[in-house]
């Protein structure tokens, strides 16, 4: 079982521990309040394309049909997510300009790698404003790093300045936010910034930081350009102000004009999107194998859970709590009573989750 203090078998879990669970796609606590046993025959091992578990036939498992008993889930997909991400820090962003900020910087000249986050630009003062917006938004205490880099125009190694923050989690979070891929050219706009006109006009502010810039004073504009060779993040934003925008035929960028007037033109739209990251998802059912043997009796424990009726099991998402008329429904782990049940779970192969940070 997945423990917030690391795998335990069934057997050791006891009244007041806590453990992992799935609630609305996000990884949640949830405490054991009520912990029973008895002795039973049928007992099935569960095989997904991501691993092996063993319950009682009639453990409740969260599939995408609905809640299903573990014996008849051969070829549905269930619920799951990776049991080694369990222990890593999770964030919690603060909508406002710093957390627009951020997004909008990482989209112009943001790296997100499989575990980290990287802003490297030339301007110091750049670097130390996206600093300061991770500290506001996601009370991370970032620094600047002095770097140099190639440039490609001049030939030369340019200094720079670079802002980087080692972090799974947040890796992730901003694949979310941009659909699921986090190249520049392929980025899809993220509607996340839309929570609210303050967060909208901070990521304006770091996007224009990074990709855009502001005319020369004496020039008869006055606003902002960006520029992108992406151009369906153009044509997003410039419908979300209110502007007109005309891709480049000629050439692989194009310019989008930002009025500091569109919201006194245009006006803004407030939307709601998840800011936390969803960490479940679907795995196949390859297989489920009977393993009652005759009259052999396996020792199952049954457990109840506050304030998430549910706990995870090698990552899958099991049901256990009480019903409305206070009879404990199926959650029911198997352990064998005539062999230490440590040795033979398939699930203790895996070890205890690898902490992320």
């Amino acid at each position: 079982m997945n423990a917030v203090s690391g795998v335990k078998p069934a057997r050791d879990v006891c009244v007041g521990d806590k453990l992992w669970t799935l609630h609305n796609g996000e990884v949640k606590e949830t405490t054991v309040t009520h912990r029973s046993f008895q002795k039973i025959h049928e007992v099935v091992e569960v095989v997904t394309s991501k691993g092996i578990f063993k319950v009682t036939a009639n453990q409740t498992l969260a599939t995408s049909h609905g809640w299903m008993e573990a014996k008849d889930t051969a070829g549905q997909q269930i619920e799951w997510t990776e049991p080694r991400s369990l222990c890593r820090q999770r964030y919690t962003p603060k909508l406002g300009h710093a957390f627009g900020y951020v997004v909008g910087a990482m989209c112009a000249d943001g790296t997100v790698g499989s575990r980290y986050l990287s802003l490297v630009v030339n301007e110091e003062h750049f670097a130390q404003a996206f600093a300061d917006a991770l500290k506001e938004a996601l009370g991370i205490q970032a620094y600047l790093e002095p770097v140099t880099r190639p440039s490609g125009y001049l030939q030369v190694d340019l200094p720079g300045f670079r802002v980087r923050v080692v972090s799974s989690y947040l890796a992730d979070l901003f694949r979310q936010y941009v659909g699921g891929d986090a190249h520049h050219m392929r980025q899809q706009f993220p509607f996340v910034v839309l929570n609210s006109l303050e967060t909208f006009e901070g990521f304006l502010d770091g996007y224009v930081e990074g990709d855009g810039f502001r005319p020369k004073a004496g020039s008869n504009k006055f606003g902002r350009f960006v520029t992108s060779a992406n151009i369906p993040f153009l044509q997003t934003l410039a419908e979300l102000i209110g502007a007109r925008f005309t891709p480049y035929t000629k050439g692989h960028v194009s310019n989008l004009y930002i009025s500091d007037r569109w919201f006194q033109r245009h006006g803004f739209q407030q939307q709601d999107h998840q800011t936390t990251l969803l960490e479940s998802g679907w795995v196949q059912v390859k297989e489920v194998r009977d393993c009652s043997q005759g009259q052999k009796l396996y020792r199952t424990y049954s457990f109840t859970c506050e304030p998430h009726p549910s706990f995870l099991v090698n990552g899958t998402k099991c049901w256990a709590s009480r019903n409305s008329r206070g009879l404990r429904t199926s959650s029911r782990i198997a352990c064998n009573c005539k062999s230490d049940w440590a040795n033979r779970s398939p699930m203790r192969s895996l070890g205890s989750p690898e902490r992320r940070t």
